[in-house]
């Protein structure tokens, strides 16, 4: 079983900045891969970064270049590095973690209770 608890949102003016944190805990060492979604009110939720267990990332069009996604294995955390926020990145981010089972043969979607980010002048 894996625990993921999401920290740092809040609200931020357009231009700035947030860094989010999700603190894993349980079998981390069973997690091939690590990301941040976000869903905004009436939309469909998004993937936003996505880290392998070899630390390849990927991101959408819409945050590449503004988006960074971290991990620290000591501290067995995940972090989004968010960089000129728009209003449309208002939403809230959920961190999320993939474990395989059995070799790979099964795997597991874990996800934390989310974070409210708002971004607003």
């Amino acid at each position: 079983q894996v625990q993921l608890v999401e920290s740092g949102g809040g609200l931020v003016q357009p231009g700035g900045s947030l860094r989010l944190s999700c603190a894993a805990s349980g079998g981390t060492s069973s997690i091939v891969v690590s990301g941040w979604y976000r869903q905004a009110p009436g939309k469909q939720r998004e993937v936003v970064a996505t880290m392998s267990k070899s630390g390849s990332t990927d991101y959408p069009d819409s945050v590449k270049g503004r988006f960074a996604i971290s991990r620290d294995n000591s501290k067995s955390t995940v972090y989004l590095q968010m960089n000129s926020l728009t209003p449309e990145d208002t939403a809230v981010y959920f961190c999320h973690a993939r474990v395989e089972i059995a070799g790979g043969v099964w795997h597991k979607d874990y996800w934390g209770q989310g974070t409210q980010v708002t971004v607003s002048s």
